[in-house]
């Protein structure tokens, strides 16, 4: 149960990237995320020659994490698409406006911002091995690998609809 309310928030997040793509003049899909082996969006800009390689993730709590093999992907296709002008790898997280918290031994919900950021992940584009992305509510980015996390910086990006 708890799977499928992980899955339908995330799903519901990428099909909100798409459809403010799509009305920002982009071409945009959902690929199908890990289950196809592929990024969880795609957008282009043909008028610009700009593809967006994009992993999302949602979710009620203070993290939010991008496993190395997620980013790997995205990096695999900003790297397929080597004609356009502009590619990058899209880090995309969203923190929803009830934070789940534990409180007595029961996890409770309160309410709070909804925020959301859009990080550029180009940087790992030469690395192995690639470490696990950890973003937090106020929209740092660490390093998760090795003994401790390592601040990251991760650059913003701003998405045509922002």
């Amino acid at each position: 149960m708890l799977g499928n309310i992980r899955r339908s928030r995330g799903y519901g997040f990428e099909h909100t990237i798409v459809q403010k793509l799509i009305k920002t003049k982009w071409h945009a899909r959902r690929l199908g995320g890990s289950s196809t082996n592929l990024p969880d969006i795609i957008a282009v800009n043909n008028f610009q020659s700009t593809l967006l390689s994009i992993e999302a993730k949602a979710g009620t709590g203070d993290n939010l994490y991008v496993p190395a093999d997620q980013i790997e992907r995205c990096i695999q296709v900003k790297k397929m698409f080597g004609a356009y002008k502009t590619t990058h790898a899209v880090l995309a997280f969203k923190f929803m406006r009830k934070k789940r918290i534990q409180f007595n031994g029961e996890k409770i919900y309160t309410r709070r911002k909804l925020l959301e950021y859009y990080k550029i992940a180009d940087k790992y584009a030469n690395r192995n091995p690639l470490p696990n992305i950890r973003c937090t509510y106020d929209g740092r980015t660490y390093e998760i690998g090795g003994n401790k996390p390592k601040v990251c910086h991760l650059e913003n990006y701003l998405m045509p609809f922002q």
